[in-house]
């Protein structure tokens, strides 16, 4: 059998190259906007947390960034915590959560719709993250229709 002569790998080896960027960094032109839906269920994958980090890194290229949270997507933005609210009981426990804010706390924008919240759910508004915007079902809608008429960039977060 051939022998191993390969050193092994160690903390803080690189394993592919950070540095190189391919493409040109684009920045927000005045006025774009950018919206990201979440119809998916936390927990259940990891594209709720990968495009909460889009919408924060959209939110610093400089779009009227907004998520809406519809469907099981409320399950994002409900208050979390174990034993009390907003106590992680274990690493990474609150990373919706923590996302969630810190795109509140950069100026972005979440609406979560009252249907899903309430009939498919059973939470009420009090339950959602500070800062969320509750909204009227029919409201879904609009604000991707808003956003498609502005030629807002959208991405459609889907899991089920």
């Amino acid at each position: 059998m051939p022998a191993i002569t390969a050193p092994a790998h160690a903390d803080g080896d690189f394993f592919v190259d950070y540095e190189e960027k391919v493409f040109e960094d684009v920045q927000a032109k005045e006025g774009e906007k950018a919206l990201i839906t979440f119809h998916t269920v936390a927990f259940e994958g990891s594209i709720g947390l990968v495009n909460l980090l889009q919408a924060k890194r959209l939110k610093r290229k400089g779009y009227d960034t907004s998520i809406l949270l519809y469907g099981p997507g409320v399950t994002l933005g409900i208050q979390r915590g174990f034993p009390k609210l907003g106590a992680e009981a274990f690493p990474g426990h609150l990373n919706f959560n923590n996302q969630i804010k810190g795109f509140l706390e950069e100026g972005g924008k979440v609406y979560a719709c009252r249907f899903a919240l309430q009939a498919l759910y059973g939470h009420g508004e009090p339950a959602l993250i500070p800062g969320i915007t509750p909204i009227s079902p029919l409201d879904v809608l609009d604000l991707m229709l808003i956003h498609r008429r502005d030629g807002a960039v959208i991405l459609d977060t889907w899991t089920l």
